[in-house]
């Protein structure tokens, strides 16, 4: 199961999954020319949610569906340091599926 990660740091943010950057995924969409960002809601959070949904379900169409809802409900209430599992997120999608 993959794990999620972001810090800031005094280099900026970094955001990684199992270690490695997480792409961006401007290929799909993209909603900010700024890169990843949390804690609120807007553009470069519906960013990240788009990552690292595109990665979880490696479907481009439902991360793109999802990430509205999932910045709203899980990256605009992440606290500065962060972790996510596979599990956290398909519990959150769960959730936001019921709503």
């Amino acid at each position: 199961m993959k794990t999620y990660e972001g810090k800031r740091t005094i280099d900026g943010l970094v955001v990684t999954v199992d270690g490695r950057p997480l792409d961006e995924r401007y290929d799909i969409k993209q909603f900010s020319k700024y890169g990843f960002e949390w804690t609120y809601e807007g553009p470069n959070p519906q960013q990240l949610a788009l990552a690292i949904l595109a990665d979880h379900f490696d479907d481009a169409d439902r991360a793109l569906l999802l990430s509205e809802p999932f910045m709203k409900k899980i990256v605009a209430n992440l606290d500065n340091d962060w972790t996510l599992t596979g599990s956290d997120i398909d519990s959150a999608l769960k959730e936001i599926e019921l709503a």
